[in-house]
């Protein structure tokens, strides 16, 4: 691992693009095989039903949500420990208002496994967000593509002809929808949280952001190493139970802009200013160019970034590194070519 050294933070040392060693496991082997094989053909079935047909028809968000949730039961993820910043243990039910997101929320997620989006998809049913380092503006995408944006290569940029938007936006056209963003903009293994996008920065003032923690028990279910599909999906079934600790921390805003106009207000505002000086624009015009909306931020704006960051850290129970976007794509280029 001397070579990797450059992909350890400085200050930490901690390595968050490794992906995580699975236990040894022995003389139970074989039961693992059988657990792998038994437990296959369901979760394709399930799944491929459900992302080709069924998710198109108007079924309702509670029956999707009973689908998702039978797609997460079948590897055996039925175990959520869930906790709440300032809500005790027992007392959720009753003392949950305005702690948990609802809709016209933000999420601002950890980033670490293809279950991460399917476990919020399961609970908030949400709209689903890329963020990029260098912009503000995000890509709206749907869970199957979430999920699989887990298994694929860091990238820097939106791609060419990528549809890009900001929060306010997507808040506005969706209502009745809590917002995913992950602002990390790519995955690790879980032991580090990545510098953020400043994609969070286009939240609406009064708009609540909740941070929200996701880790793994076994963690051999991260995926740091885009295209590990086999060894995913292996150590995704071969294993008898799995355990998803949830963080949700205390809410926060986006204190950098003024509480001038809503977030209706604002939009309305805009697009009459474009009626006026006839220069509507179509959905085309915002292709690229938004992308390269500045992203560089001040230091109002650093402050909430970083609190968010914190409190992803400090539920996660890491320490945020240095290491960025960037950093992944070397690592992930040199790691290919020791595998080559």
């Amino acid at each position: 691992m001397e070579k990797y050294s450059q992909f350890r933070d400085r200050g930490s040392g901690i390595a968050p693009f490794f992906p995580v060693s699975s236990q040894p496991s022995g003389i139970y082997f074989p039961a693992y095989v059988f657990l792998f094989l038994f437990k296959l053909p369901f979760f394709f079935t399930v799944s491929t039903t459900y992302f080709l047909f069924l998710q198109w028809f108007p079924l309702g968000s509670l029956f999707k949500k009973a689908i998702l949730w039978m797609i997460l039961g079948i590897p055996g993820i039925w175990w959520i420990d869930l906790q709440i910043d300032g809500v005790k243990k027992g007392s959720l039910a009753k003392k949950h208002e305005g702690r948990v997101p609802q809709p016209s929320d933000i999420i601002a997620s950890s980033f670490t496994s293809p279950i991460d989006s399917l476990y919020l998809a399961a609970i908030f049913d949400p709209i689903f967000t890329v963020s990029y380092p260098h912009t503000r503006q995000v890509q709206c995408i749907s869970l199957f593509s979430a999920i699989f944006r887990a298994l694929s290569k860091p990238q820097e940029y939106p791609p060419n002809g990528a549809k890009m938007t900001d929060l306010a936006k997507l808040l506005t056209k969706y209502p009745e929808r809590v917002i995913v963003v992950f602002p990390e903009c790519t995955t690790t293994n879980g032991r580090g949280i990545l510098p953020f996008s400043p994609s969070l920065l286009e939240t609406p003032p009064g708009i609540k952001i909740f941070p929200i923690s996701l880790r793994y028990t076994p963690p051999d279910i991260t995926t740091p190493v885009p295209g590990a599909y086999w060894s995913f999906v292996w150590n995704l079934l071969s294993q008898p139970t799995h355990c998803i600790r949830v963080r949700i921390a205390e809410l926060a805003y986006n204190t950098s802009k003024p509480d001038t106009v809503t977030v209706k207000e604002k939009y309305l505002t805009n697009f009459l200013d474009t009626l006026g000086d006839g220069s509507v624009n179509s959905s085309t015009d915002t292709l690229g160019s938004l992308s390269d909306q500045n992203g560089e931020v001040n230091a109002e704006e650093k402050k909430i970034l970083d609190k968010v960051a914190e409190a992803l850290a400090r539920l996660g129970r890491v320490k945020r590194v240095g290491l960025t976007v960037k950093d992944k794509s070397a690592f992930v280029g040199a790691w290919s070519k020791k595998r080559a």
